[in-house]
């Protein structure tokens, strides 16, 4: 009997040892899924918002602070976005030179700068760039509110949140992140040519001629339409993360650092699924 019952705890806990990562694999999964369901069902709320405000003229979202959300997400960012989306066209041309000079083809640094950063780096770059100025911001902002019950406030003054905090937050997110790639993309190529001339001794003509018949509409497009998405999981992802916060203080720094984290995350991902999606449509 002895035996017996000092043999139950050590199976015991051997089979709890053995199962503990099957256990925590399937609780992170079901909290990641539990996560983006509520972010999709935030960013549904937040869009039939958007279609009342259309079609009904008493249903008003406050221009002035979808404008004054704009001016702070995007105009601000686009000094910083430039410097880092230049860095970046600066370093791709002096890094290709060497490799290319091999074959004797400087000259098609343009054609790779162009694709490269049309297609990804541009939008990829002020995504990310935007993911830690705006998007942290947005939902230490937000956290606060719930922390010092204006969010309660809100509600007990018959104010959705949603309307008037998600809405103009997320707007300017989407609309800024799609200059805002348009903008990285323009300066990273104009600092390109800038060096590829300058120092490299590739003529603009040729530099332009090579990137000009490399590139296509298709290429700028693609960039466009990833900014518009890359805009809309940051938005989404700081709103709610922010409007999650518990725990005082603390709990604000922990949503700021989750923000961050899943915003580069998802972008990633989404850059991958748009890239797959567009190589098996021949657009790549």
């Amino acid at each position: 009997m002895a035996d017996t019952t000092g043999e139950q705890p050590t199976r015991g806990g051997l089979l709890s040892s053995l199962l503990w990562p099957i256990d925590f694999v399937g609780r992170r999964s079901i909290e990641a899924l539990a996560h983006v369901g509520s972010l999709l069902y935030l960013f549904l709320e937040a869009a039939g918002w958007v279609w009342r405000a259309a079609t009904n003229r008493k249903i008003r979202l406050g221009r002035s602070a979808i404008v004054s959300q704009l001016v702070r997400v995007g105009v601000r960012s686009m000094f910083i976005v430039s410097l880092v989306s230049g860095s970046v066209g600066l370093i791709l041309s002096l890094q290709l030179a060497p490799p290319l000079d091999q074959f004797g083809q400087r000259a098609l640094i343009a054609n790779i700068i162009g694709v490269a950063v049309l297609r990804e780096l541009g939008p990829l770059i002020g995504a990310i760039v935007l993911t830690g100025f705006a998007g942290a911001a947005i939902a230490a902002e937000i956290g606060t509110m719930v922390v010092s019950e204006e969010i309660e406030a809100l509600e007990a003054s018959a104010l959705n949140p949603v309307r008037f905090l998600v809405v103009p937050r997320l707007a300017a997110t989407i609309v800024a992140m799609t200059g805002l790639g348009v903008l990285s993309s323009f300066v990273a190529i104009s600092a390109s040519i800038g060096i590829s001339v300058v120092i490299l001794d590739i003529p603009f003509e040729t530099y332009f001629a090579n990137m000009e018949s490399q590139t296509k509409m298709v290429d700028f497009l693609t960039g466009l339409s990833k900014g518009t998405i890359f805009g809309m999981l940051i938005g989404v992802i700081a709103c709610g993360n922010g409007l999650k916060v518990t725990g005082g203080a603390a709990g604000v720094g922990l949503a700021t650092t989750r923000t961050v984290v899943q915003c580069v995350v998802a972008i990633v991902l989404a850059d991958l699924v748009f890239t797959a999606i567009f190589y098996a449509l021949d657009l790549v």
